[in-house]
């Protein structure tokens, strides 16, 4: 059976009824991107996990095949969880938000660092569009979460619970990313390590005072590399690291799981 194109639907508007109201852009992509008539099928996610097929009615109406109860699929929420911070460049940050969504990414959390971007130039809007977007395009049934904004120093200065990596560059002593998360998810509490947070700064590096802050909170710098990378390349780069290092251990621990005891 083909694929069903998705729409991505939140939780408060779903639980309305079976019959949704569609919004305006949504019943154009249906209607003259996809040009669906009624009686055609489509997917609607309601970015916490869960899916359903919904049918569309006219008067730009649908309804959902399922209760709301009973979805098609349901999917636990991804562990541990991954967080990307990045000083918001003055370039390319729409780009990093989509392909944020696509690897796998669960918060982003823009930064204004003291090399980066002014905060007035942001488009906080247009990013949670994008997600949006990406979100559908790529078939992720959880949505990222946007952060809201905060000052680079007060991010990196908050004492975390999960394994903190702060990239830098120019120190040829720097564990690599990989490296790092091995060591910091190996030990007896390896399975219980509830989340990864990778801070990426601006094209002039992280300030003095907001690497000082970020050792005193207890971030662990690492390296993405032997080159200098622009900031959305390495938040790219970085997270793609952070990504294959959940999928593999994921399958390390259901091989645990299902590995019969030995007589």
């Amino acid at each position: 059976m083909r694929e069903l194109r998705r729409l991505l639907i939140t939780p408060e508007r779903l639980e309305a009824g079976p019959s949704l109201a569609l919004v305006a852009e949504e019943s154009r992509y249906l209607s003259r991107v996809l040009r669906y008539g009624p009686g055609q099928r489509f997917a609607v996610a309601d970015g916490r996990g869960q899916l359903w097929s919904a049918v569309l009615l006219a008067d730009a109406e649908a309804q959902l095949e399922q209760p709301l109860d009973q979805p098609l699929q349901r999917q636990e929420a991804p562990s541990p969880w991954l967080e990307l911070a990045v000083a918001v460049p003055r370039l390319d940050f729409d780009v990093v938000v989509r392909m944020a969504c696509e690897l796998g990414v669960d918060r982003l959390q823009p930064l204004v660092a003291e090399h980066g971007a002014i905060r007035g130039s942001w488009k906080a809007n247009r990013w949670q569009t994008i997600l949006r977007e990406a979100c559908e395009q790529c078939e992720r049934l959880w949505l990222p979460e946007l952060l809201e904004p905060l000052e680079a120093i007060t991010y990196l200065s908050e004492p975390r619970a999960a394994l903190s990596l702060l990239a830098s560059t120019r120190d040829a002593e720097l564990p690599l990313v990989g490296a790092a998360l091995a060591q910091g998810a190996a030990g007896d509490s390896a399975e219980v390590i509830p989340g990864v947070a990778l801070a990426i700064g601006a094209e002039g590096g992280w300030s003095p005072t907001e690497t000082a802050a970020a050792q005193a909170a207890g971030w662990q710098a690492v390296s993405l590399g032997p080159h200098i990378l622009r900031t959305s390349t390495a938040a790219v780069a970085g997270l793609a690291s952070l990504v294959q290092w959940r999928e593999a251990r994921g399958q390390q621990l259901s091989g645990r799981a299902c590995r019969s005891p030995s007589a």
